[in-house]
């Protein structure tokens, strides 16, 4: 199966190991405690902390964790995240941007060297 960069449309791949459709996900996952102080950082720490322990392919930077996994893999690491600082009985934002783009891996890697390449040949 070949996959176009540039086509509207794919072709949905099945996982072999499943036998369901894989939609490949990244997304840029924001998860915080409100009502903690001025510092959220050691509970945003903590939403981190599930999300690198899901084994997903993912990094952090100033404001969010970008995430690359299957749609329903993406959406549970996402909800756990939240849910590490919701039962701690903290009121809880998840902020949650993805891209759905079936067919397409190692997006995390790839769209960035992309954007470099284009800016590099101007």
């Amino acid at each position: 199966m070949t996959f176009d960069r540039n086509a509207v449309k794919q072709e949905v791949p099945i996982d072999p190991e499943t036998g369901k459709p894989y939609l490949n996900t990244v997304a840029a996952i924001q998860v915080s405690a409100h009502g903690t102080g001025s510092e959220v950082s050691p509970y945003v720490a903590q939403a981190i902390a599930v999300i690198r322990e899901s084994g997903l392919p993912q990094e952090t930077n100033a404001l969010f964790t970008d995430v690359e996994g299957d749609l329903d893999d993406v959406l549970k690491v996402a909800g756990d995240a939240a849910k590490k600082l919701a039962m701690q009985g903290y009121r809880t934002s998840l902020v949650l941007h993805m891209d759905i783009r079936p067919g397409f891996t190692g997006q995390l890697t790839e769209k960035p060297a992309l954007v470099d390449k284009i800016l590099g040949d101007k």
